[in-house]
């Protein structure tokens, strides 16, 4: 009959292959459908709605539209506010000190941590621990550490004759003592991964880098850092994924965000503006200009890796 499709045997074997992971995938799909797919959905709706989050959430009820629908406001009004920018511009700048800190200093521990010496699997624990550690745990700690009045790290700069500044307090030096905290919380994770990635590198090449007369550092950015660019590139995604969405050091360590708003974030900005103001359409839209923007940053991270990293090991 025309119109009629036959499976060839290829296909219909690739058919029952599907058919039979369909059963081992189901609860993977089920949870991302439930606890992903729905929520970005509902949020999206939300965005365009004056709901408060107060009131139940009829999503079905023409009611429901009639008396909140308000469309794109939400959006118009995040983008003409001076406080969207004032958030854009403290995210950048969090971002642009805390990812070159972030990374230089995990390639120096991996570059530590690569070669076996004595001690070398204590200071692999050590350096760690940070990553286990609660954040809220850390921010106190960070947040007491930074304390002008009888934080250490102001001590210790008084025995070198430098008069700290007010750290936490000062709307200049919030952001880098937020910036400190994050640092030193990340470093270890990201550094674990790059060392991961120096254990892959195949130890022929630097012999072979030493025969010919090689100095450590041509093989270092010759060898080590062309072939340590994939794990490279992974933590810069991951870490400027997390930079865009800083909030519990911001929300421990400082008050209302800082001196003048100067630690004001995205996710910090979303979580007042749905759980302390009640407005709950305002703080979905503005998610969703977040998650517009993270999403901007990763496809250029994407089309650029192309140019500079390399899988050839």
């Amino acid at each position: 009959m025309r119109g009629t499709r036959r499976l060839t045997p290829k296909k219909k074997n690739k058919y029952k292959d599907n058919l039979s992971a369909a059963p081992f995938l189901l609860p993977s799909l089920s949870g991302f459908v439930l606890l992903s797919l729905i929520p970005i959905v509902l949020t999206f709706l939300i965005s365009l709605t004056s709901w408060s989050g107060l009131q139940s959430l009829s999503v079905f009820s023409s009611a429901f539209w009639q008396e909140n629908f308000i469309g794109l406001d939400n959006f118009k009004e995040i983008l003409k506010s001076e406080e969207f920018w004032r958030v854009l511009k403290n995210t950048s700048y969090f971002l642009v000190i805390y990812l070159p800190l972030m990374f230089m200093g995990s390639l120096g521990i991996a570059l530590l941590l690569n070669k076996p010496y004595k001690g070398s699997k204590f200071l692999r624990i050590l350096y760690y621990i940070p990553v286990l550690t609660s954040w809220i745990a850390g921010a106190l700690i960070w947040k007491w550490v930074l304390s002008p009045q009888y934080g250490i790290l102001n001590n210790i700069l008084e025995i070198f004759g430098i008069n700290g500044p007010g750290w936490l307090l000062d709307e200049k030096w919030a952001m880098p003592g937020i910036v400190l905290a994050s640092v030193w919380k990340d470093i270890g994770f990201y550094g674990l991964i790059l060392l991961g990635g120096l254990k892959a590198i195949n130890p022929v090449y630097y012999e072979v880098a030493q025969i010919d007369g090689a100095s450590k550092a041509k093989q270092f950015f010759k060898i080590v850092l062309p072939l340590l660019s994939p794990s490279i590139f992974f933590i810069l995604i991951i870490s400027l994924i997390n930079g865009f969405q800083i909030f519990p050091q911001v929300m421990i360590m400082t008050t209302d965000a800082g001196p003048n708003g100067a630690t004001q974030v995205f996710v910090e900005r979303i979580y007042k503006y749905g759980f302390r103001y009640y407005e709950m359409g305002y703080a979905s839209a503005l998610s969703w200009i977040l998650f517009i923007i993270v999403f901007i940053f990763t496809t250029i991270q994407q089309k650029l890796e192309k140019k500079w990293v390399n899988y050839d090991a």
